[in-house]
């Protein structure tokens, strides 16, 4: 992360709780804040979408008016809608070890402009798929979007040439996966209440019924009424992912959760399909940055 403009900036310290280093973008603006001491219920809100990646250290996050309380660690994402607070501690933040952030605003016009766009390419059977909903997101990101977050984080804080251009290209990739993300999770929720459902929506309802299970392209094909190839396209464009990585990230998704309820490796290994507890470990670190037996260990 240390790219030398921002490494420069960040040494001025002017505050000890979210001392801010901003760069700003024609349609974003990105800022690391560092926070040198421990402290509660500190609040943050946007007019505007913002996006928020944890760099290092803990915080907790409490949402206004809910009974959200969470903890927000390395490797995961949250996203706030315009206007919405939230009151974050930091339990852990130290001059020794700062917990760091990333905040990515997002303006709405520049949202709006990529979810025409996505929705005048794809196919799918109703008219808008692509929808932007106004809500929060918190959840785990992938090393795609941690790879992207690390570019971004390069081409907002370098004077590079092209950086408009490259910062746009970046703020579209950005963008396209949070509607995706969303886009699943909407669709998730209609296949727990099995009502209406797409052809999409009945083969992720089916995969998540068979989630031990190896996937059969076959099987899906067939529940979509649609050619290998059109299922291959459509399943692509609307999750941004193939089946089997869909299958994955929801069997380690599953994993992350049961660990913390305290099941043993080995058990969760298996009982979500996985053939060997060494390879499961590898591809758990590989998706969230930390192996299962630290999980397990979080909950004492």
């Amino acid at each position: 992360m240390n790219t030398s403009v921002l490494a420069r900036k960040r040494q001025r310290l002017d505050v000890l709780i979210e001392n801010k280093v901003s760069f700003a973008g024609e349609n974003a603006e990105l800022s690391i804040y560092d926070t040198y001491q421990d402290a509660q219920k500190v609040a943050l809100q946007s007019t505007e979408l913002l996006f928020c990646g944890m760099i290092s250290g803990k915080k907790i996050m409490h949402v206004a008016d809910s009974q959200y309380h969470s903890a927000f660690m390395p490797h995961q994402s949250f996203v706030l809608a315009p206007g919405q607070q939230v009151l974050i501690d930091f339990p852990d933040a130290s001059l020794n070890k700062p917990t760091t952030c990333l905040a990515i605003e997002i303006s709405t016009d520049k949202i709006r402009k990529v979810v025409d766009a996505l929705n005048f390419q794809q196919e799918i059977s109703h008219a808008d798929f692509f929808q932007y909903v106004p809500k929060l997101v918190h959840s785990q990101h992938n090393p795609q979007t941690q790879q992207l977050l690390q570019r971004m984080i390069t081409l907002f804080s370098e004077n590079e040439q092209h950086r408009d251009y490259l910062i746009d290209l970046s703020l579209n990739e950005l963008i396209t996966r949070l509607l995706q993300q969303q886009s699943r999770d909407l669709m998730l929720a209609s296949c727990q209440q099995q009502t209406r459902l797409t052809p999409l929506g009945n083969v992720l309802l089916y995969i998540e019924q068979h989630l031990s299970e190896a996937i059969d392209i076959t099987t899906l094909c067939k529940i979509a009424c649609m050619s290998r190839s059109k299922f291959y396209q459509q399943f692509k464009l609307a999750f941004g992912v193939t089946p089997a990585v869909w299958q994955q990230q929801l069997r380690l998704q599953k994993a992350y959760g049961l660990l913390q309820t305290g099941e043993r490796i080995s058990q969760v290994c298996y009982q979500l399909g996985f053939n060997d507890p060494s390879h499961f470990s590898r591809v758990f670190k590989h998706a969230f940055g930390s192996a299962p037996k630290n999980v397990c260990k979080q909950r004492h």
